[in-house]
Parts: structure tokens; C-alpha cells; sequence
């Protein structure tokens, strides 16, 4: 079994990044909206594909502004625009260390899994040889397994 993740933060820097991420949400958070899932969806979309296009448009309503609908409000299309190119970085940015995080906490978690779990089976064996003390460990551990055995009809360690 390898183990990929063994990091130390030293207290340190883990208060340096809470107080940088405590910077973020404070200077960022009220710039923000939040969009339920059928609001997401009902939204036009600009994906990489489209950008050129929509950039030529910012570059046709200053040339060009005879063809603007009456109902069009370029100083927000502008504004608009702009924070598209400014918190485009700072999302790059946050998505890629969003990712890798997130692969880190899960290669960690299953790392501890695979260890519990191989612990969990030992504690096991051990109430199947009657080593005292074993059956209060064992009867505290199963209940993670408890819900999960119910559905799907056995303890997936064996006992």
C-alpha cells in the first residue's frame, strides 16, 4: 500500500492560509452571487468557445454603437466584462488548488480508510479468538457498518 499523502502544516502556515482564505472571503464573498440549480441552468452560457465572440461584441458597441438595440446598457456590458477578465484569473487560480485539495483530502481519507479498515478486521479476529477486551472495541467499531450491512445484507469485513 503506498502512501502518498504525508504532509505536516506547521501551525504557522495553516493560520498564514486560513487567514489568507479569511482575505478571500471577506474582499471577494460580497462581490459574489449564488445561483440555485434551475437559475444555472436557465442562463445563456459563455463558455472558452464563445469569449472571442463576445469580445468582438465589446469591440463592435464602442465602433460600432449604431447597431445597438435601444434597450442595450453597454456601461454594463463593460462592467460586466471586465469582471469576467479580472476574477477569471482568481478562479483559475482557485480551481486549481480547489482540485488538487480536493484529491488530497480524498487520497488522505482513503489512506486512513484502507488502516481503519484493516484494523477493524483484526479487532475482528480477535472476537472470533475471544481476546479480552476485543468485543467492546468491536461493538463500538461496527456501527459504521451497521446502516450499510442492513441494505445491503452482511458485514462487508466477515463477522
Amino acid at each position: 500500500m503506498e502512501n502518498r499523502v504525508s504532509i505536516t502544516i506547521p501551525p504557522a502556515d495553516l493560520k498564514a492560509i486560513n487567514d489568507a482564505v479569511k482575505v478571500l472571503q471577506e474582499k471577494l464573498g460580497p462581490l459574489l452571487i449564488s445561483l440555485t440549480v434551475d437559475e444555472r441552468r436557465a442562463l445563456t452560457k459563455m463558455g472558452e468557445a464563445s469569449r472571442p465572440f463576445a469580445e468582438k461584441v465589446m469591440e463592435y458597441v464602442v465602433t460600432n454603437p449604431e447597431f445597438l438595440p435601444p434597450y442595450s446598457d453597454v456601461a454594463e456590458m463593460q462592467k460586466d466584462w471586465k469582471a469576467i477578465n479580472e476574477l477569471g484569473s482568481v478562479y483559475n487560480a482557485i480551481n486549481q488548488l480547489t482540485s488538487n485539495l480536493d484529491d488530497t483530502l480524498m487520497e488522505a481519507g482513503s489512506e486512513v480508510m484502507e488502516q481503519a479498515n484493516m484494523y477493524y478486521r483484526s479487532v475482528q479476529g480477535a472476537v472470533k479468538a475471544n481476546v479480552p477486551s476485543s468485543k467492546p472495541v468491536y461493538a463500538d467499531l461496527r456501527v459504521r457498518y451497521e446502516k450499510r450491512s442492513k441494505r445491503s445484507g452482511g458485514d462487508p469485513a466477515g463477522v
